[in-house]
């Protein structure tokens, strides 16, 4: 993917029109102006240039074209290249038209032939501005988002990497389940995922342990837990543009109700995952999901059905050093402190973080062998970035 122009190059304007004289006309009038323009004849050629040429500040377009008319090019302009922003100029000072291309394209400017140079010029300076403010935006936002994510990831990973590590385990099966739906808003779900555990930072490590394995808690431990989701909440809370991530987990705690496809898919996954903790396979435990599946949306278990149909045999394993492992080993059995105290689950993918954690280890511990998936534990010289 091409990234957005840097702030000192010029903006790139393309103008799609079917009369060569009306271009021309185009480009006399904007031969001054701070911008680099292209040309296209029509529709087609004009997504050819945006997909070979881009990325573009602007694009103007006629109305009336033969083959798709400009409202059918910008709406296409829009679901394609939704930071260009989009300007029609056109003969046809009708009201149907303008409709068309605001509701189909959602235009930035609606500008009539013949259109003084000011007006133009005026318009393209506000249009290229416009994309500088949604590309700034988008990447201080994306920044933001990835960079607090992964900062509250690594952060659950150092303090309790049983909560990490399931985390991943349920991500793993919500992005398949997603992408086989073909659900819209899967970077919300995933995310969803990645911090569904991260109320457990503030369980005492024995007490999340007792979680994960569905060992009866103590009243006091039963009051911690409680306090989970409200955790998650308050870590989350000030992150922006996460509302629907917010959403999909708070979503677990309403009852009585079917959970949207969305929502059924992170819940279902945390489920198996659950009863896969206590050593109930995931067929089982999609029998007893069964049970109340009023809850869930129907192709969304139907997808977990599929998913756990088609699973295949267990991936054969090996015995080789804690010290050699490497980012990306997944360990197939569970690994204990010298104390006993569980340190990751088997399934765990290993992480830098985890890397880190361990590297202060006593040597003897590090020295122990653990089972591995076979073909996970890779070199140093292949250790994944």
């Amino acid at each position: 993917m091409k990234q957005p122009a840097a702030a000192s190059e010029r903006a790139r304007v393309l103008c799609v029109d079917d009369e060569p004289r009306v271009l021309e006309g185009l480009r006399l009038t904007l031969r001054r102006a701070p911008y680099v323009l292209s040309t296209a004849g029509g529709g087609a050629e004009g997504l050819e240039l945006l997909r070979s040429e881009g990325p573009f500040a602007a694009v103007v377009s006629d109305m009336r074209m033969p083959g798709m008319n400009g409202a059918e090019f910008l709406a296409r302009v829009r679901v394609e290249f939704p930071d260009t922003t989009r300007v029609l100029l056109t003969g046809q000072a009708d009201l149907a038209s303008a409709i068309a291309a605001v509701n189909e394209g959602q235009i930035f400017r609606f500008l009539t032939k013949p259109c003084p140079r000011d007006q133009l010029e005026a318009t393209l300076r506000d249009a290229v501005e416009q994309h500088r403010l949604v590309t700034a935006e988008r990447v201080l936002l994306e920044r933001t988002l990835r960079g607090s994510v992964k900062a509250l990831c690594e952060a659950l990973e150092l303090v309790n990497p049983v909560a990490s590590g399931r985390s991943a385990r349920v991500a793993r099966q919500v992005e398949q389940v997603a992408e086989e739906l073909g659900l819209e808003d899967r970077w919300s779900l995933e995310v969803a995922a990645r911090v569904s555990q991260l109320g457990y930072i503030a369980l005492p490590p024995e007490t999340a342990e007792k979680v994960y394995q569905g060992v009866p808690l103590s009243s006091a431990e039963r009051g911690l837990l409680a306090r989970v989701p409200t955790v998650a909440r308050t870590l989350l809370g000030p992150i922006p543009r996460l509302e629907p991530v917010l959403a999909l987990l708070g979503s677990r705690e309403s009852e009585g109700s079917r959970l949207p496809p969305a929502a059924s898919v992170l819940e279902i996954a945390l489920e198996l995952d659950a009863y896969e903790l206590q050593g109930i396979p995931p067929r089982r435990g999609l029998e007893r999901l069964r049970r109340r599946a009023d809850r869930y949306d129907p192709e969304a278990f139907a997808a977990f059905e599929r998913l756990h149909q088609a699973q295949a045999p267990p991936p054969a394993t090996r015995t080789v050093p804690l010290r050699s492992v490497r980012v990306g080993t997944v360990l197939a059995e569970d690994l204990r402190l010298w104390t006993g105290a569980l340190l990751v689950r088997a399934g765990y993918e290993v992480t830098q973080s985890f890397l880190e954690r361990i590297r202060n280890f006593p040597e003897d511990f590090l020295a122990q062998e653990v089972r591995v998936e076979d073909g996970a534990a890779q070199p140093a010289c292949a250790e994944r970035a």
